[in-house]
């Protein structure tokens, strides 16, 4: 499999994401270095939001997502994913199914639970092995909720904070469901009109809906 080609949905050839990987596309980085400035700015620049829920395919492409000042834990990963190809980084998405247990009031009165699902993140390949890394929380949000933002060293994987700062459980990986070489659109649309067919019933003409 390639894991550098620009696709449909990673279109990095695109300029919204030709001018997000700018500051990065010098021969004074390392690839690692490229790849943890990118995640930090992936991480911080789109504020974390899990209750704009698209189903068109239009929406799940980087050049789009790159135009919004938010975006939920998918989202950011399609971003990071492109901006990482387009440094000549090779990158692919990664699935999973994950609980929350901290600050769920709101998720679990949209959604019915406190599960979410697909919950994306990004599987990078530095140093001769593939790494993974989590860009969804915003360090803004993490101080809200009292948790150390999740840092990314480029050599150890960094998926997700298991505990806030007082010791309480604060997110857990349910299931796995593997990693992808492109979006897997019709799978992640299964997904969700599995796991939230009431949220999915009321979709608007649009493809969007704000829960």
């Amino acid at each position: 499999m390639n894991y550098l080609d620009p696709t449909y949905f990673l279109d990095y050839e695109s300029d919204e994401i030709q001018k997000l990987v700018k500051e990065f596309n010098t021969d004074t980085l390392t690839p690692k270095e490229k790849a943890i400035g990118l995640y930090l700015k992936v991480r911080d620049q789109w504020k974390y939001d899990p209750y704009n829920i698209h189903l068109t395919k239009e929406g799940y492409r980087a050049s789009e997502i790159a135009k919004k000042p938010y975006g939920h834990c998918v989202d950011k990963s399609i971003v990071l994913v492109a901006g990482l190809r387009a440094l000549q980084i090779p990158a692919r998405i990664h699935l999973a199914k994950v609980k929350n247990h901290i600050a769920v009031e709101k998720l679990t009165e949209k959604f019915g639970t406190n599960e979410l699902t697909p919950h994306g993140m990004v599987n990078i390949y530095l140093n001769g092995k593939w790494v993974k890394a989590c860009p969804a929380f915003n360090q803004t949000l993490c101080e809200k909720c009292n948790v150390t933002p999740l840092e990314f060293d480029g050599e150890n994987d960094s998926m997700f904070q298991e505990y806030d700062s007082k010791g309480n459980i604060f997110m857990e990986y349910v299931e796995d469901y593997g990693h992808f070489e492109d979006v897997p659109f019709d799978f992640m649309i299964h997904t969700m009109k599995t796991h939230y067919p009431g949220i999915i019933n009321m979709i608007e003409d649009s493809g969007i809906i704000r829960i």
